[in-house]
């Protein structure tokens, strides 16, 4: 049988967009004398919709899709995702579903079984599980469909009591199917082949492994659709962070050798972050940089498009972490769309102006330069009063930042721009940040990258030729709100903050088993205590876009008022 897999990026409720790309695939592999066409999960309406399911006018423009699909299907199987309405009763209202279409009619269907609730899903919100699994025949095949956590629940600690494969490998299939919206971190590709392997070692079946790409908002998919043939070897791996079309012959999946033997799955996530030693070079590892780069341009495009906005404002401190987000954003958006203002008060260097002006001429971007000295100082003397000459402290810090907050409001409403935010996962994690002011923003770029890997990005940028001024690379980082102050002064070094923070919020390994490790118990408690006191700041952050198996947002959700670990 001729497969075609199509990856291809959706756009959440835009029925009219996701139909038409889905239609000028399935007559692409038609010309290619295709006998089945496979998408990915809820290809139909995108993914995740979230909320929008409990609109039955979305539930019905989704069957209205899957119908006009269906009458492009006369000759030519198509496998789709859309969400189902259950027939009874009891359970949610919902299904998960993919629907085999052909000659204009549906004729198979399979819900998805394991409805994952963790992190940044929360499918049992709205799906009720599969209750019967059949393998499906078509055209001398027959395929075990699944959908996505369908098939991960081989591990060590499985999440599930119900594994369908174990019941569908009892219908004797002669290939899996598993299509899928596996969201992007930076190593969860390993992840997604060792699954794959396992599946096959188990159940000695070639697996057609089809997910979706694009980003929605903060979620990041990256495509790279697999084939791998009955004995685990692999056959394709499609393009990441891009659109994508592959046929192949399902003859050619199969082969006489051995399965693959001798092979256990492993979180590869957890071995790579056990030794301490690699941690720094595991996040700052090029494979890694890349990936993320790759994810945060994709991340910034479909944001943008997605949502009908063209132009971006961000301030340039002179800093690496607002040089960095320049940088993106004018290879994502085009150097016309960057607009970026230079807000430099009585305690900023001059080499901070100089530097985000070499910046913005490298890059070709427009600028302002809007000092804030006088803004800030008739702040000063309309609060004196109340202030009553007390000293100098956080206060007047944090007023600087709100000045240009507000400045870059102020651009952003009058001109059309999204203001992007330039704070990163450490200053996130710590509370290092201002509340209406650094913390201002419609999408967090650098919000799920700790400063040791900033640094790795902004050097990978510079891999060619010096973008990012090597100055902003070499000197220490500062807020520049008071006389000579540097980050140091107020936070660990980052090459050790860094670190503690990955094993407290990826690993979620506690202050014991963290300070067992070699770091000292003062320094862990202090490092925690900033984290949970901050999450009423973070509770309050735009979106951010994530590239890592924890980020701050939707998947991490701790109480405000918790007192745990401090």
């Amino acid at each position: 049988m001729k497969i075609a897999i199509a990856q291809q990026n959706y756009h959440i409720g835009n029925f009219e967009l996701n139909r038409n790309k889905i239609i000028t695939a399935i007559e692409e592999a038609r010309q290619q004398n295709v006998d089945l066409v496979v998408f990915s999960e809820l290809s139909v309406c995108g993914y995740p919709p979230r909320d929008f399911l409990e609109f039955s006018d979305f539930i019905d423009k989704c069957y209205e899709s899957v119908e006009l699909i269906s009458q492009h299907t006369f000759g030519i199987g198509v496998i789709i995702g859309a969400p189902q309405r259950n027939p009874k009763i009891e359970g949610k209202d919902l299904y998960n579903s993919a629907l085999l279409l052909f000659d204009g009619k549906i004729i198979a269907t399979a819900h998805k079984s394991l409805l994952p609730t963790y992190d940044i899903f929360d499918e049992y919100r709205y799906f009720e599980p599969a209750n019967t699994w059949s393998v499906i025949d078509f055209k001398g095949e027959r395929i075990a469909l699944t959908i996505c956590e369908d098939i991960w629940n081989l591990t060590e600690n499985p999440l599930y009591s119900t594994s369908p494969m174990e019941l569908l490998v009892q219908q004797h299939p002669t290939m899996l199917i598993n299509v899928t919206a596996s969201p992007f971190d930076y190593d969860h590709d390993d992840d997604r082949k060792e699954i794959i392997l396992e599946n096959i070692k188990r159940y000695h079946l070639p697996v057609i492994y089809c997910n979706t790409v694009g980003a929605q908002t903060e979620l990041i998919f990256d495509g790279g659709s697999l084939v791998f043939n009955n004995t685990g070897s692999l056959h394709k791996e499609l393009k990441y962070f891009k659109e994508d079309f592959y046929v192949f012959d399902s003859k050619d999946l199969l082969t006489d050798n051995q399965p693959i033997a001798n092979y256990r799955f492993v979180d590869t996530r957890v071995a790579k972050a056990r030794n301490r030693e690699k941690l720094v070079e595991y996040l700052t590892s090029e494979k890694n940089i890349d990936q993320i780069y790759q994810a945060l341009i994709l991340g910034i495009q479909d944001y943008f498009k997605k949502m009908g906005f063209k132009k971006a404002i961000l301030g340039a401190s002179g800093g690496i972490d607002s040089a960095v987000v320049q940088a993106l954003a004018v290879m994502a958006l085009g150097k016309e769309n960057v607009h970026v203002l230079l807000m430099p008060s009585e305690f900023s260097t001059s080499h901070s102006i100089t530097d985000a002006e070499q910046l913005s001429g490298t890059l070709g971007n427009s600028f302002d330069l809007i000092p804030i000295k006088n803004i800030y100082q008739t702040y000063l003397t309309s609060l004196n009063p109340v202030f009553m000459d007390l000293t100098f402290s956080i206060a007047e810090e944090n007023i600087q930042s709100r000045i240009r907050g507000n400045l870059l409001m102020a651009l952003a409403n009058k001109f059309g721009y999204i203001l992007l935010n330039t704070s990163n996962k450490s200053e996130l994690a710590v509370g290092y940040g201002t509340l209406y002011g650094d913390m201002a923003g419609g999408l967090s770029i650098l919000g799920d990258l700790y400063k040791l890997q900033i640094y790795a990005l902004a050097r990978f940028i510079n891999k060619s030729e010096e973008i990012i001024p090597v100055n902003i690379l070499s000197k220490a980082p500062s807020a520049e709100l008071r006389p000579d102050q540097k980050d140091a002064d107020t936070l660990p070094d980052y090459s050790v903050l860094d670190q503690v923070l990955y094993e407290y919020i990826e690993m979620r390994k506690g202050s014991k088993e963290i300070i067992e490790q070699g770091f000292d118990s003062e320094l862990i408690t202090r490092i925690l205590k900033l984290v949970n006191t901050a999450e009423y700041k973070r509770n309050q952050f735009c979106p951010i876009i994530r590239v890592s198996r924890k980020a701050f947002g939707v998947g991490r959700r701790v109480p405000i008022v918790g007192q745990y670990l401090y």
